[in-house]
């Protein structure tokens, strides 16, 4: 995660490499590139600090889903603080590619890397009742409205677990809910110009 601007379409790295710094768990402190496209950083260290305080109960043997990948800093943090798998999804070559480099880098073999559109991938899926997720990640591009479709697509699809949680990130002059009816807000917070919002599902009967 950790994209703020328009997607990257066309866009090709700059020439120094930047990193992350994962802040907590196994790998703490240790870090990762990620590949420099513009428009792309990872979520702060203040933001991802405050969501896995949030995210602490849940964290522990969980299934996680990746969603606009980017710099995968959510992903790699949700990793070593405990997470059972990550599937990080990105349709940038460059951004998959390091990825699947810093998870050779790393010695994880808990986690898949899938080139493709989110909303393509979403609509392709068929409900599993072996592959659903227990906590999402979703930090879609600003000014595209593509967090309501996404909510809605991970709900129509049967992929969340029952009481599955959802971080999602959008710009904070947003209006109105992007978040299906049985999504219940836990927290909220906003910094900048963005909101980051952390969502409990209930079950539909």
């Amino acid at each position: 995660m950790g994209r703020r601007n328009p997607p990257r379409k066309n866009q090709t790295p700059t020439e120094k490499p930047s990193q992350l710094r994962i802040i907590g768990g196994e790998w703490r402190g240790r870090k990762i590139p990620f590949t420099p496209l513009q428009g792309l950083r990872p979520t702060p260290d203040r933001v991802r600090e405050t969501l896995f305080n949030w995210l602490q109960p849940y964290i522990a043997g969980a299934h996680c889903l990746d969603l606009f990948s980017g710099s995968g800093a959510l992903g790699f943090e949700a990793l070593s603080r405990g997470a059972e798998t990550v599937t990080f999804i990105d349709q940038e070559p460059s951004v998959v590619r390091q990825l699947r480099d810093n998870l050779q880098l790393l010695r994880c073999n808990r986690a898949e890397v899938i080139q493709d559109s989110v909303l393509s991938w979403l609509e392709r899926r068929i409900a599993d009742e072996e592959q659903r997720y227990d906590i999402i990640f979703m930090d879609p591009p600003f000014r595209k409205d593509l967090a309501a479709p996404c909510c809605e697509l991970l709900e129509q699809r049967g992929m969340l677990a029952a009481e599955a949680v959802i971080y999602v990130e959008t710009e904070s002059d947003l209006t109105g809910s992007v978040v299906p009816a049985n999504w219940h807000q836990h927290r909220q917070k906003e910094a900048g110009q963005v909101r980051y919002q952390l969502f409990v599902r209930e079950e539909l009967l």
